[in-house]
C-alpha cells in the first residue's frame, strides 16, 4: 500500500479556487503558467545545460524579440536527445518556457544538469523494465519531460520550484538524485 507521499497529486483549477490561489495569482492557471513571460512578449530567454551522460554543455537563448529561435532549439533539441541511441527529437517550447521559469525562481547561474531528456520508445522501455517509476508512456517520448537536478541547489529546491510553476507533472527522486518535470497535467508524486 502507498503512503501519501508516494501517491500523485492531481491539482484542479477548482481546487485551486477553493485554496484561493487562482484568485491572488491568475498566472497559476495552468495554461497561463508561463504568463510571466507573455507579459512582455519580447523578453528574452535563455538556458544552459550540462549533459552528465555525455559531458556536453551548451547556453543559449531559445527566444528573443517574441520568437523562438529555431537554430537555438536545434541545439537544445540535440543536447537532450536520447544520448543512448543518438536519437533527437524536438522539445516541447513549453518545456523550455518551464525550465526558464525554474531557473529564474531558483535565483541561480548554474546549468540545469540533465539526467534524462528525450527518450526513444526503445530505451524508454528498457528503463521501465529495469527501473521502478518509469511510464510506460512517458512524456520523454514526446520531448515533454526532462530529469533535472541543479549544481548549488537542493533537490527540494528545485522540486518546490517546479511545483510553483503550476506547469505540469513534478516528480521528486531524492533517492536517485532528480527532479522530473514534464508539461502534462498538474499532478506531483
Amino acid at each position: 500500500m502507498k503512503n501519501a507521499d508516494e501517491t500523485p497529486a492531481l491539482i484542479g483549477r477548482r481546487k485551486l479556487l477553493k485554496m484561493g490561489i487562482l484568485a491572488a495569482a491568475p498566472a497559476l492557471i495552468p495554461t497561463a503558467a508561463m504568463a510571466a513571460f507573455h507579459i512582455i512578449p519580447k523578453r528574452s530567454r535563455a538556458l544552459s545545460f550540462y549533459n552528465l551522460h555525455t559531458g556536453e554543455s551548451l547556453k543559449t537563448t531559445y527566444f528573443a524579440k517574441g520568437e523562438y529561435i529555431p537554430g537555438a532549439l536545434k541545439e537544445i533539441n540535440f543536447i537532450l536527445r536520447d544520448w543512448r541511441e543518438n536519437a533527437v527529437k524536438p522539445i516541447d517550447p513549453a518545456l523550455l518556457d518551464l525550465l526558464a521559469g525554474i531557473h529564474h525562481r531558483l535565483e541561480t547561474s548554474a546549468p540545469f544538469q540533465i539526467i534524462s531528456g528525450y527518450r526513444t520508445p526503445r530505451t524508454n522501455a528498457m528503463l521501465h523494465f529495469r527501473t521502478e517509476g518509469v511510464a510506460v508512456h512517458s512524456l520523454h517520448l514526446d520531448g515533454k519531460a526532462i530529469d533535472i537536478c541543479v549544481e548549488g541547489r537542493s533537490l527540494n529546491n528545485v522540486r518546490r520550484a517546479a511545483i510553483s510553476m503550476f506547469g505540469g507533472g513534478v516528480g521528486y527522486y531524492p533517492r536517485t538524485g532528480f527532479v522530473h518535470v514534464d508539461t502534462g497535467r498538474i499532478r506531483f508524486w
